[in-house]
């Protein structure tokens, strides 16, 4: 099912294409919420500030999904501030961050292994669709970049096992420590300006608000990959809102619908 927020938006003149990974095309990753939003959680309601754990969960479940899509270092640097603010010493940004990495390693260790020991097809952990829409645009010769806030050697290693590094000509691109020498916002326009590309000429698929931004932000085309993560076969309401709510001119459950979605897209 496609569902069309601003009819007559077309990506005919689209030249390039920015990918976002985790939830978009990866579902390697599937689950990192319920790994990062209790690791967080708990670290706040050790500081005995009285607040009771639902309300640290909705204080932690608004800001984790404000900053889906920057680099995972955002989040902890938001983490820190909240432990700063209930008058606690917080650690380092990237303390936290290693943290969580080690959590979120332990829940996907034997996804990876699998696929790295090919005893599972990729698919398993692609969004349905995900390789059949790769491939045509690929086909249509459009330069495609794959970027993620997910850090830059893990998320390279996750594209090379997915078999699907071999598609973004243009480069895949994750989170670096010194996290402000790189941002999906930085790729964009860096793409923008050496390319003397015009915003209708950007196409953009993203599950996170943050991409979706960065892309409208330039005037491209906007197509919010709505997926109810690990199943996506339905569109996950919540992230529908948000998506439309920055100006996603699309909204998909998944790439299924890729051959229609393509059509809309790329009209004769």
């Amino acid at each position: 099912m496609i569902e069309q927020i601003r009819p007559g938006v077309s990506a005919r003149r689209a030249r390039f294409v920015l990918f976002d990974f985790d939830g978009t095309v990866s579902l390697i990753r599937a689950g990192w919420v319920e790994v990062m939003v209790p690791m967080m959680v708990e670290i706040l309601a050790e500081l005995k500030t009285g607040e009771s754990e639902q309300q640290l969960r909705a204080i932690v479940e608004d800001f984790v999904a404000r900053l889906t899509g920057k680099q995972t270092m955002y989040q902890m640097i938001e983490l820190a501030d909240q432990v700063e603010k209930r008058g606690g010493k917080p650690l380092d940004p990237l303390v936290y961050k290693r943290m969580y990495l080690d959590r979120l390693n332990d829940k996907i260790r034997d996804r990876i292994a699998e696929l790295r020991a090919r005893k599972v097809s990729p698919e398993k952990y692609l969004v349905p669709g995900a390789r059949q829409m790769v491939e045509a645009l690929a086909e249509r010769g459009l330069t495609m970049f794959l970027a993620s806030g997910t850090d830059h050697e893990y998320m390279r290693d996750e594209a090379r096992l997915l078999d699907i590094d071999r598609y973004f000509q243009g480069g895949v691109y994750g989170a670096l420590d010194d996290y402000k020498s790189f941002s999906k916002q930085i790729l964009i326009r860096k793409v923008i300006d050496e390319a003397n590309c015009r915003g209708e000429e950007f196409l953009g698929f993203g599950d996170g608000y943050v991409e979706i931004e960065n892309v409208k932000e330039v005037g491209g085309i906007a197509v919010g990959v709505a997926t109810d993560e690990p199943e996506c076969r339905k569109v996950d309401e919540w992230k529908r809102q948000r998506l439309a709510g920055v100006g996603a001119d699309f909204i998909i459950p998944n790439f299924l619908c890729h051959k229609d979605l393509l059509s809309v897209l790329f009209p004769d």
